[in-house]
């Protein structure tokens, strides 16, 4: 087995990797730290985030600081500002142990510039920095790139998405040409080659496991069921598993909202990460996803980015991207560090062609699984509840004054009964609930040859109640399956109206709903900005 010595890493960073509790270099460390070590050659690094991509660049970088020098010798490049505060608190605890510091400083938005041209004025070797910032400290001359031995480009790919083509560019045109370049991506796009091809010589490129592929230590569950069954398979999913801790991805900011509002409001330990969020609220919401204090975290994937965590237990896609390189990198987000994870999908068969896509494309397999049972729910959460009764410490002598009265009290009750009150006291609302709501069905398979599908009143819902409406508003409007059910309870100023099947067109939506409440909805004034539309009845 190699280790970290094998790699030349010395001591002082050997120890504190150990209390770090990484003991054995991974996949990318051992290709990368080799080649980098006491060398001065361009390299592109492709693998995974999570991977272990910072100290495979990191530890070498640390490597060639000179500690006696004020200049700044080592620029690293990141996305996001989360990014590059990870980046520095990892490389800060890498230098622990080291005699002679090597000080790092992190430049990014959202914090006032004054205050970090003041920390820049301190000896600094390492900035880390996000690509807008830099250059708006390039500019006020603040920051001198000429003295830069090494540029590392950290989630290249992440930063050409993002916009930062130009920006990195300037950068990279503003540094010396002796310089060393790094270049780490998770995929080598055309935009990542043309950056390797500009502005690195003869780079040494490898790659840890296929590109795209999915993680071993990934499980990846399908759940096939109707659009308005998804948030209460959401819901299932989460009770099913208690001691669950992961991210829900939505397609857009709306989404995120409304589902981080009901899943709060059915008193989840949830939050909500989205563009209409402040630096700080964005902060708070991130720090206390970080420290468990949410469980579950609903946001979009421009939102989640620079999101490093480890322990996910479970990534859960409520909405499917387009692209199955995104689906990829959400999954990557669990089964982490050794560890093993759920990916999950909340889907319907309209989009059996974007699973059969991201099937083949990341060569993984979805296995199809039914929504559990609330009677089965209910079960796991109960014992669940005993288990955690069984584990909490007794302080005799605390809770001893308090003892004689309560027995008292309770003295009438058998121990059968005990039990019974006290399940009954700590889980009764949770039985409610599973006992009035139907339990959740796969959605039937639908033809899916292009247009050959049966007419609407086929296609759904036969009961006689039912009546069929039309709404002038369809995917060009960008309606999506909860938004139309937002709006019809918000209509009607309830949050349990039955929506049968839902229909969207290019542009118009035909939708089941009980007959008994029409005039209801055909009264209201539906708040949809800057649309005029129209709601009636198909005969």
């Amino acid at each position: 087995m190699i280790t970290f010595k094998d790699l030349g890493i010395n001591n002082s960073y050997i120890k504190a990797l150990k209390e770090l509790q990484i003991k054995t270099p991974t996949a990318i460390q051992e290709k990368t730290i080799p080649v980098l070590i006491d060398s001065h050659v361009d390299f592109v690094g492709l693998a995974q985030t999570g991977t272990g991509k910072t100290a495979a660049y990191g530890l070498p970088a640390l490597n060639e600081i000179d500690p006696q020098s004020a200049l700044v010798q080592t620029l690293i490049l990141s996305p996001t500002r989360e990014l590059v505060q990870q980046i520095k608190q990892q490389l800060f605890k890498f230098t622990k142990y080291q005699t002679d510091k090597i000080f790092v400083e992190a430049v990014y938005g959202g914090e006032k510039i004054e205050k970090q041209i003041q920390r820049l004025q301190r000896p600094t070797h390492i900035v880390v920095a996000t690509p807008g910032r830099l250059i708006d400290l390039i500019e006020k001359g603040t920051l001198n790139l000429r003295s830069i031995k090494t540029v590392i480009l950290d989630e290249a790919d992440e930063m050409l998405s993002m916009g930062f083509k130009d920006d990195l560019d300037f950068i990279l045109d503003t540094t010396s040409e002796n310089r060393q370049t790094l270049l780490f991506s998770a995929t080598m796009s055309k935009e990542v080659r043309s950056i390797s091809k500009r502005f690195m010589n003869d780079a040494n490129e490898i790659t840890v496991e296929k590109l795209n592929s999915g993680s071993k230590n990934v499980e990846h569950h399908i759940y096939n069921v109707s659009s308005r069954d998804k948030y209460a398979t959401l819901k299932r999913i989460s009770d099913f598993n208690p001691e669950i801790y992961g991210i829900v991805f939505c397609r857009t900011r709306r989404e995120t909202k409304d589902i981080a509002s009901k899943f709060i409001n059915d008193g989840y330990s949830a939050d909500a990460i989205h563009g209409d969020l402040s630096q700080s609220q964005r902060d708070d919401v991130m720090s206390r996803f970080r420290d468990k204090t949410i469980q579950m975290l609903i946001a979009t994937d421009v939102a989640a980015r620079g999101l490093d965590v480890n322990s996910l237990t479970h990534v859960i896609n409520y909405s499917l991207p387009d692209d199955p390189e995104v689906y990829t990198h959400r999954s990557g987000r669990t089964g982490r560090a050794g560890n093993k994870g759920i990916s999950v999908v909340i889907s319907n068969s309209r989009e059996s062609r974007k699973i059969k896509s991201i099937e083949n494309k990341s060569q993984i397999k979805f296995l199809k699984m039914d929504v559990t049972s609330g009677k089965d729910i209910c079960s796991k959460q109960l014992f669940k509840l005993i288990e955690k009764i069984e584990k909490v410490k007794v302080d005799e002598k605390q809770i001893s004054p308090f003892l004689p009265d309560i027995y008292e009290k309770l003295n009438w009750l058998s121990r059968e009964d005990l039990i019974k009150h006290f399940v009954s006291a700590e889980f009764n609302k949770f039985l409610d609930y599973y006992n009035k709501s139907k339990d959740v069905k796969n959605e039937n398979k639908r033809n899916d040859k292009g247009d050959n599908r049966k007419p609407f009143n086929e296609r759904f819902s036969n009961r006689d109640s039912f009546i069929n409406f039309s709404i002038n508003i369809g995917r060009k409007n960008g309606v999506s399956p909860i938004e139309l059910i937002s709006l019809v309870n918000r209509a009607l100023k309830s949050n349990e109206i039955e929506i049968g099947g839902i229909d969207i067109r290019e542009s118009y939506t035909i939708f089941e709903i009980d007959g008994s409440i029409k005039n209801d909805l055909i009264k209201f004034d539906l708040d949809i900005p800057d649309h005029y539309f129209s709601i009636s009845i198909l005969r």
